[in-house]
């Protein structure tokens, strides 16, 4: 038991928020990105009495999982496609010359195979520029060599760049089983590339802390969000094959995560991550202990607050065979529990820790999340089913240790859910009576409603505050179409909309100066 098992609780502060992942924000370059209007947006929080900043996973993605923040290439490094040109001219690593032939990029949705064509165009430029230095920056060497998990991760990509794309586990058996010789041998093979892809780990490192350190001036808390799993194909199962259950002949994953039938799918969902190798209460695998207070240091590094996806999967997790049609195969399986947390304990200590207990949720789960102190979640999209005991209606809770949403990046608008002829009308109905309206500003009323709560934090996704449609969902779950791509143009955040959020903060004590 921890000595203090309220450490990683949100009780001491009532504040509001925003969910707006950083690739939603407006810009000219095709993407949101680390760049002026990320400084813009800190600048709106602040005006609009908001004390905290929600986004999504900060990894490299790729086209093959559709540019998903959750299947990433890696757990540690930042996603290249956040480091903004506006920082690379700043800094004299491209000229204003090399930005003038820029794309008119479509303003509404990302285009990701137009942006990375561009930005990576970029990359090259300024990455002469570096090699034309004559001496390396001191930065760049520190960085270098104070980064634990860099030297696998660009091994990793720079080999992935050799073999085309081809998974680890379909590289050379040498190279894929991570022979110390042959690894040494490619290491010097592709030292270029290598050096290329540290370069971009450097540039989004710098950039990151500048916009950390603007959002802690400004006395805006930033919130992370860690995924339970990792892809197969990712720098984290290569360099860490013994943290996961793999086939020890063809060095993919024999089971798969996933969840089973629940709201979002009838037949539930196949992830496709391997599951960890956790080992047992009495035998922990080590490594894996240590890999994840690793992730976790690095995480703690970026942001001031943690969400953990789908917590569900530290008590008991959804094990699906790697070839099983539907997740409906799958069973449940004893996690780690306590006995992660406790060893993590040192790691994570004065954090704070928003659990994502959504979904199937056992009195389990909910002693371990309480056991630690750790912040549950509660969505008002989940609300309204007609059960006088629902546990996401604001007055069934029981703690403020908890974090409401309206909706997160897996719903549907809060808009788009109550115009869907899908839902019940009755669910409808009930959402009305709560926020005592006629439904003509849903989204304002269940600002209101998360507001009025006793929870520490309300969440708000941008969309709902922009009253934004289907049309403008961040993700549907189960499928790879149109997911990621949604952005705000500049035109929609506005001043009204700034002091109706300052307006609403004041009335329900939520405003930053109040924490």
């Amino acid at each position: 038991m921890p000595d203090n098992p309220h450490c990683h609780s949100l009780t001491d502060q009532r504040g509001a928020g925003i969910l707006l992942h950083l690739t939603s924000l407006p810009s000219p370059w095709g993407i949101g990105d680390l760049g002026p209007e990320a400084e813009n947006f800190l600048n709106f929080l602040k005006e609009s009495g908001q004390s905290c900043w929600q986004f999504l996973p900060l990894g490299p993605t790729r086209a093959v999982h559709g540019h998903s923040p959750y299947m990433s290439t890696s757990s540690f490094a930042g996603n290249p496609l956040l480091i903004s040109p506006d920082y690379l001219l700043n800094h004299g690593w491209i000229s204003s010359k090399e930005l003038a032939d820029k794309p008119d990029f479509y303003q509404y949705l990302v285009r990701f195979k137009e942006v990375s064509t561009y930005k990576e165009s970029l990359f090259a430029k300024a990455f002469t520029k570096f090699c034309a230095e004559p001496v390396e920056p001191e930065g760049f060497t520190k960085f270098c060599a104070n980064t634990p998990w860099l030297d696998d991760y660009t091994l990793y990509v720079a080999l992935g760049e050799k073999f085309s794309g081809q998974p680890w586990y379909e590289w050379p058996e040498k190279i894929a089983r991570r022979d110390p010789e042959t690894l040494e041998a490619q290491a010097h093979k592709l030292s270029h590339r290598i050096n290329y892809h540290k370069f971009i780990q450097f540039i989004f490192s710098e950039q990151w802390f500048a916009f950390k350190e603007k959002a802690r001036i400004r006395g805006i808390k930033l919130i992370g969000d860690v995924p339970i799993y990792v892809a197969s194909d990712s720098a984290d199962v290569w360099a860490h094959q013994g943290c996961f259950q793999l086939d020890p002949n063809t060095l993919q994953a024999k089971f798969v995560a996933g969840v089973p039938p629940d709201y979002f799918s009838e037949t539930g969902q196949i992830w496709g991550n391997p599951l960890y190798k956790w080992g047992s209460e009495n035998r922990p695998n080590q490594a894996v202990i240590n890999w994840w207070r690793s992730r976790l240091q690095r995480l703690a590094e970026l942001v001031d607050i943690i969400r953990i996806d789908h917590f569900r999967g530290f008590e008991a997790f959804w094990q699906v065979p790697a070839l099983a049609e539907t997740a409906a195969e799958g069973e449940w399986i004893q996690g780690p529990g306590a006995m992660l947390f406790t060893a993590l304990e040192e790691t994570i200590k004065n954090l704070p820790i928003i659990a994502e207990d959504l979904g199937s949720i056992t009195p389990a789960v909910e002693e371990l999340k309480d056991r630690f102190g750790f912040a549950g979640m509660k969505v008002l999209q989940f609300a309204f089913d007609g059960q006088t005991d629902n546990p996401y209606l604001p007055w069934n809770f029981t703690s403020t240790n908890c974090v409401i949403y309206s909706g997160t990046h897996d719903n549907e608008t809060t808009l788009g859910w109550y115009l869907d002829v899908s839902v019940d009308k009755n669910s409808k109905e009930l959402a009305r009576r709560a926020s005592n309206s006629n439904g003509n500003a849903i989204h304002l009323d269940f600002i209101n409603l998360a507001y009025a709560s006793i929870a520490a934090l309300a969440i708000i996704p941008m969309q709902d505050i922009l009253g934004f449609g289907s049309d403008c969902r961040m993700n549907h779950p189960g499928s790879i179409e149109r997911n990621w791509a949604w952005r705000s143009a500049p035109r929609f955040i506005t001043n009204e909309i700034s002091q109706m959020l300052l307006d609403t903060a004041t009335f329900y004590n939520r405003l930053q100066s109040n924490k």
